[in-house]
């Protein structure tokens, strides 16, 4: 993605800190502090600056030590898969104090790393009042014991201080796609998500920060089971977790308070008029964010002396006292908030309160010209300004470099009290504004990551734009799905459907976030039927439709694929039809009811062709193939795939040829065991040999992308292959395409897996192993309510029993076979089950 539909790139500071600066920050800072420690002293002047200018040289080489020349630089972009992830969070540049709770953690994390591996993970709970420097002091610490963290960072903002804290499955999903799992099918629920956390976090040391939790349930599916992790958490009251260790932060002492100032004032001016100073840290309650709302205004008004700030806040303070206040934020916060805010620019205040309305967790630069409605230099300017005033800050930089920012949940609370400044309108248009910037981004990355999903013969892919699409999805998930609820919150409905589209597009073409997904699905549809628009209703059911089918939801996605089919035919849309008519057959296919599916796939491939659309085409061919397979058609699937796999490779589609080798290998094999029963050993064995060629370059093709979900299915499909003199090596690559699925939490896939198993035991003639195999997929697919591969499953074993001589045995699992095939109308399966029954008969 180029151009204005990339998020902007961060800016670079305005006003640069030359080396020596800091140094003399710290010098004033040093001073400032020994001088408040001392003042009561009873010691020679002479010895009093003899004190302070020692304090001076060791705290000014602290400071410049600690003290950052500028905002995180944008990284530079590596290849993911070399990096362990960093979600950490930049250290505050004027972090300040804090020895005595560095040196607890330090301390802790010490004597933890000492113990056996036997230990359970180290959870450090960190709790005291909003404002108080809680995230500070766990980013700071973060920063130094990195080292001993070499699989990672993870952190997440759990928003406990807000109405709607963020819920522990969202999280799981965040930290495990950061691990690089990519969860191609529903794992299910909060305790599912947790076990594949378990399994991810086995092994590894992973240092885990936890920010603004809101209660114990929230942060204990977190935690991991293995003794080299690690977790952070901060919250406003402790948390009564068992095993863990909490302390307690207090607010700032005098001195540190003052050193606060200093940094970000100026020593100077600390020394010049210390007791004012002092007075400021007072009013401020010694508390580390209101001083540096404080520090940052002074920082900004070099024409204010100590004694007009300490006048101002004292004047705030009283007016505040005067009123009825919601105790949401506390006075001193509050009047060290309202002072600051109140030097603000008119630009920079609307800028404050207009943030506050958005309710996403953080956004990149580009939304403050948006919100401003003025270019993106302008609005970064602007927001620039409120940073450099302490009243926003850098949330870090995302995956696509992208720098983030956010408000401190108490500075929000505070602007939105005062949102009601705002015309109604002139607020909503600013929204609004922002919601279509987030579209034509979402629309982008959409349309990166899988043209074909917008229009019929979609601009070809590629490997760098689809990898971008996924990293923008991941750096934006949270804030793109506040935006959906938000425009649906202002009954935007056509920026609603259109930002759940590409929501929806994203998930499909990524298999990934099936929960948030499901959801949006719904948002998309609601918005659609708001908005009248009978277009976007269609596309919003097909959307809904492939969503339901992944989770398994069959009967809800047939019923949404129908009537989105019956839409796009009265309205002329052939290629949507024809898109409707693929996913209606699918959805037969999977349900077993294969005399009906034909026709629509068939259709399918009528009107793609009538559209000139050769990659749907390519792609419902191959999905007919599949079927011809289930139906022992493997001539006819045979053609079909040798047409779709010289389109996508005459197009360049490499992972959709990647897909139909697969398959193709599978129609190999098939074939090869044909030819073998029939006598031809040559010939079969020729097949083999190719059809091993062709799984094993299609699993290399999912390798190099990362696709491990892919990659075990082509395992499965080699341990399928049949050759009687690879038995071993097949049953081999079986299991390690469970490892994967298991793994990666595909409940469906395992029990796939597990039919794969009992058939290539049972070729080795460990007929009890098979069976073990056979029942547990049995057992799987029941609990999945798949009852097309329940049948298979019994049918298969039943199969194996007829080959192994037990005609008794096969004739129960046979029957159950019968019965549920002609429930659902399968003749083929029918067909096939009534010939091994008639086999099985004394």
């Amino acid at each position: 993605m180029t151009g204005d539909n990339l998020p902007d790139k961060p800016r670079q500071r305005r006003r640069r800190i030359p080396w020596a600066a800091p140094v003399s920050a710290g010098l004033a800072a040093a001073a400032a502090s020994v001088l408040a420690a001392s003042v009561e002293w009873e010691i020679p002047p002479v010895a009093k600056i003899g004190v302070t200018m020692a304090a001076a040289v060791l705290v000014g080489l602290t400071t410049w030590a600690t003290t950052d020349s500028g905002r995180p630089k944008r990284q530079v972009r590596a290849d993911p898969a070399t990096l362990a992830p960093d979600q950490w969070p930049p250290v505050p540049e004027h972090f300040t104090g804090r020895a005595e709770s560095l040196a607890e953690l330090r301390e802790v994390f010490t004597s933890r790393r000492k113990s056996s591996d036997l230990a359970p993970p180290l959870v450090v709970s960190v709790y005291g009042r909003g404002g108080v420097g809680k995230s500070a002091l766990m980013t700071r610490f973060g920063q130094e014991v990195a080292g001993w963290f070499p699989d990672g960072r993870l952190y997440a903002d759990l928003r406990g201080g807000v109405d709607a804290p963020v819920r522990p499955e969202e999280v799981l999903i965040g930290f495990l796609r950061a691990l690089d799992v990519r969860l191609t099918t529903d794992p299910g629920g909060l305790d599912e998500l947790r076990k594949l956390w378990l399994t991810w976090t086995k092994g590894r040391r992973i240092l885990i920060g936890l920010d603004n939790a809101h209660d114990a349930d929230q942060v204990k599916p977190l935690i991991p089971a293995e003794a080299g992790c690690a977790v952070l958490v901060t919250s406003r009251s402790p948390l009564f977790l068992n095993g863990t260790h909490d302390t307690r932060l207090g607010v700032f002492s005098e001195a540190h308070g003052v050193e606060l100032l200093a940094r970000l004032a100026g020593g100077a001016r600390i020394v010049d008029d210390l007791s004012s100073a002092k007075e400021i840290v007072r009013l401020c309650d010694y508390l580390p964010l209101a001083i540096n709302i404080c520090g940052g205004r002074l920082a900004t008004r070099e024409q204010w002396s100590m004694r007009e700030m300490a006048g101002r806040l004292a004047d705030t303070r009283r007016r505040l006292d005067a009123l009825e206040l919601a105790p949401t934020v506390d006075k001193s916060v509050r009047a060290s908030v309202q002072l600051s805010y109140d030097d603000c620019t008119g630009v920079q205040r609307r800028l404050l309160r207009l943030l506050s309305s958005l309710t996403a967790p953080d956004v990149p630069g580009w939304v403050a010209g948006e919100l401003l409605d003025v270019s993106g230099l302008d609005g970064a300017d602007q927001l620039e300004a409120l940073i450099d005033a302490q009243l926003a800050e850098c949330s870090g930089t995302d995956q696509t470099g992208a720098m983030r920012y956010r408000l401190h949940d108490l500075v929000r609370v505070f602007a939105a009290e005062l949102a009601g400044q705002d015309e109604a309108e002139r607020r909503r248009s600013a929204i609004e504004r922002v919601l279509h910037g987030y579209r034509r981004r979402a629309e982008e990355a959409a349309q990166n990551r899988w043209p074909q999903d917008w229009s019929r013969g979609g601009r070809r892919s590629t490997a760098d734009g689809e990898l971008r699409a996924g990293d923008w999805l991941n750096a934006e998930r949270l804030t793109l799905l506040a935006m959906i609820n938000l425009a649906g919150q202002l009954q935007l409905w056509d920026l609603t459907w259109g930002l759940a589209r590409a929501f929806c597009s994203l998930c499909h073409s990524l298999r990934a976030y099936w929960a948030d997904w499901v959801v949006v699905a719904e948002l998309g549809y609601e918005a659609a039927t708001q908005s009248g628009d009978r277009r976007a209703l269609a596309i919003a059911l097909l959307d809904s439709a492939s969503v339901h089918g992944g989770l398994g939801l069959r009967d809800r996605a047939l019923k949404e694929a129908e009537r989105a089919l019956e839409i796009f035919t009265e309205l002329g849309e052939s290629w949507w039809a024809a898109r409707c008519m693929r996913t209606v057959g699918m959805t037969l296919f999977s349900d077993g009811h294969l005399d009906r599916a034909q026709d629509f796939l068939i259709g399918a491939i009528t009107g793609f062709k009538g559209e000139e659309d050769l990659w749907w085409m390519a792609r419902t061919q191959r999905n007919l193939a599949e079927m011809r397979m289930a139906e022992r058609r493997p001539e006819e699937a045979r053609e079909l795939l040798e047409d779709a796999l010289e389109i996508f490779k005459r197009d360049g589609n490499r992972y959709s040829e990647a897909q139909t080798l697969r398959v193709y290998g599978e129609v190999l094999a098939a074939q090869a065991r044909g030819e073998h029963r029939a006598g031809d050993h040559r010939l079969a064995a020729n097949l083999f040999t190719r059809a091993g060629f062709s799984l094993d370059r299609a699993s290399e093709m999912f390798k190099q992308r990362g696709e491990l979900w892919e990659e075990a299915r082509c395992l499965r499909a080699a341990g399928e292959v049949g050759d009687p003199d690879n038995g071993l090596r097949e049953l081999d690559y079986v299991r390690r395409a469970e490892e994967i699925l298991v793994a990666l939490g595909d409940s469906w896939g395992v029990a796939r897996n597990a039919v794969s198993a009992g058939r290539a035991l049972a070729r080795l003639g460990r007929i009890e192993e098979s069976e073990q195999e056979l029942r547990r997929a049995v057992l799987g697919f029941e609990e999945l309510e798949d009852r097309w591969w329940m049948a298979r499953s019994l049918r298969y074993l039943g199969e194996a029993h007829l080959d192994a001589g037990g005609r008794g045995a096969a004739v129960a699992p046979l029957e159950q076979a019968r019965d549920i095939y002609r429930s659902l109308g399968n003749e083929a399966g029918m067909r096939r089950t009534l010939e091994l029954l008639r086999r099985a008969a004394p």
